[in-house]
């Protein structure tokens, strides 16, 4: 069981995430866009994996820019990406070391998988 950060700024997706994690046991908290993604960060130490969307609809911080700045808040802290654009080659170098990705469209089995592999690697 982990606890999970999903940021997301898609709100349909955010909440099947959400509900899929939740089915499979982990503890969620949710956030629409990297603001407030960092509140939840500073203000949970339990929070042990941060599944980001790297893309954002609003121009701004993504997820990218999320995990680099939660890891200085929780050096611990394992990040799983995920898009439904295409990743390039600069935007794999700037994924956090030990990260992983999960690309859009996914299945909840993928999705529990994905996290429970995380989970167990922040242990």
């Amino acid at each position: 069981m982990a606890w999970v950060l999903i940021m997301e700024d898609e709100t349909q997706v955010r909440v099947l995430a959400e509900e899929i994690l939740k089915e499979a046991g982990h503890h969620t908290l949710t956030a629409a866009n990297v603001a407030e993604a960092l509140a939840l960060v500073r203000a949970y130490e339990l929070i042990n994996v941060l599944f980001a969307d790297i893309r954002l609809e609003e121009n701004g911080p993504n997820g990218l820019e999320l995990a680099r700045e939660a890891l200085t808040i929780h050096p611990k802290l394992k990040v799983l990406y995920t898009t439904g654009g295409d990743v390039t080659d600069g935007m794999k170098a700037l994924f956090v070391e030990g990260s992983t990705f999960l690309p859009k469209p996914y299945t909840p089995a993928q999705l529990v998988t994905a996290v429970g592999a995380m989970a167990q690697g922040s242990q």
